[in-house]
């Protein structure tokens, strides 16, 4: 997640520092007598300079600094529009509309990337509409359609490829690796606040004689309707995720040990298949990798000595 935001900063700051660059390049050389050259100086040192700092700051940046550079961006294009010289000028910054509103989709969730989406088509048309030179409205019309249609089809894709990306395919539950992300940020926030966290794995006893007896598609089955009922128990803030083979884990915010075998406790009545937990609370100073560890250890404990749930 943090390389994704860095990606996307970077990215934003190009966009900042090239339009920035056009900008500048034409206050320099205008091209008509009415060309608001000192608008256009200004416009070019704000985009040069929000780019550096946007590529400076990128390592550091959060999601809503990058909502508000975007937003920045979006009146700035609104300004220019409203002040253009000629109607041609105006259209062309369809290109713009079209960058911003394909980065907003790619990088945003879809709903917050359509809002991004309006704003700018609603600030841009306003700016266009207030410029003294009459834009046509047909070659407008077919930039903001094409905003809107593109950003659409690219948060849409956006969106599924993030879901398969984060998604076991076969359970529906958190991958591993999307697990261990949202679990590392879980344990983080756990250090800050000092709030209880706990985690488990949950392995299945003797899951390979299912395979072997009836095959595997009674084995994928069997998954599926497993985590399908420890889902509909386990609360919202909780986070199930298939650690690999016929090894789950659970990331339980805002609870301790005791509370977290309570919890699990109540899995043991959705399904008649035996399964072993192993439960482990967050400590100060903990890695993910530790309190994993630890839980471990209390699984394989409890297999030894015939604990299952």
């Amino acid at each position: 997640m943090r390389a994704e935001r860095r990606t996307a900063a970077v990215l934003l700051a190009v966009l900042y520092a090239l339009s920035g660059a056009l900008c500048l390049f034409a206050a320099a050389w205008p091209m008509r007598p009415d060309t608001p050259v000192s608008m256009l100086w200004g416009l070019g040192v704000v985009g040069v300079v929000g780019g550096l700092t946007l590529r400076l700051l990128a390592g550091r940046l959060r999601w809503g600094d990058l909502h508000l550079a975007v937003l920045l961006a979006s009146v700035l294009v609104a300004l220019l529009a409203w002040r253009s010289a000629t109607a041609v000028g105006v259209v062309s910054l369809g290109p713009v509309l079209i960058a911003l509103g394909l980065f907003a989709a790619h990088f945003f969730d879809l709903r917050a990337a359509r809002v991004h989406v309006g704003v700018l088509v609603a600030l841009a048309s306003a700016g266009a509409v207030a410029a003294q030179p009459a834009v046509p409205a047909l070659q407008w019309l077919t930039s903001v359609v094409s905003v809107a249609v593109l950003a659409e089809v690219q948060g849409r894709l956006a969106q599924n490829l993030r879901t398969a990306a984060a998604t076991d395919p076969l359970t529906g539950v958190a991958n591993r690796r999307a697990w261990e992300a949202e679990a590392a940020r879980n344990l983080a926030r756990a250090a800050r606040t000092g709030e209880p966290l706990s985690f488990a794995i949950l392995d299945l006893d003797n899951f390979k004689e299912v395979n072997d007896r009836e095959g595997h598609g009674a084995g994928d089955a069997l998954l599926r309707d497993l985590t399908a009922a420890w889902a509909q128990r386990l609360r919202r803030a909780d986070l199930l995720g298939r650690y690999g083979g016929d090894e789950f884990v659970v990331c339980l915010p805002a609870t301790d040990e005791r509370g977290a075998r309570e919890i699990l406790g109540q899995l043991d009545a959705t399904h008649s298949f035996a399964w072993t937990v192993g439960v482990a609370a967050a400590g100060k100073g903990d890695t993910l990798a530790a309190v994993l560890a630890r839980a471990d250890a209390d699984l394989y404990v409890r297999k030894r000595s015939g604990r299952t749930a």
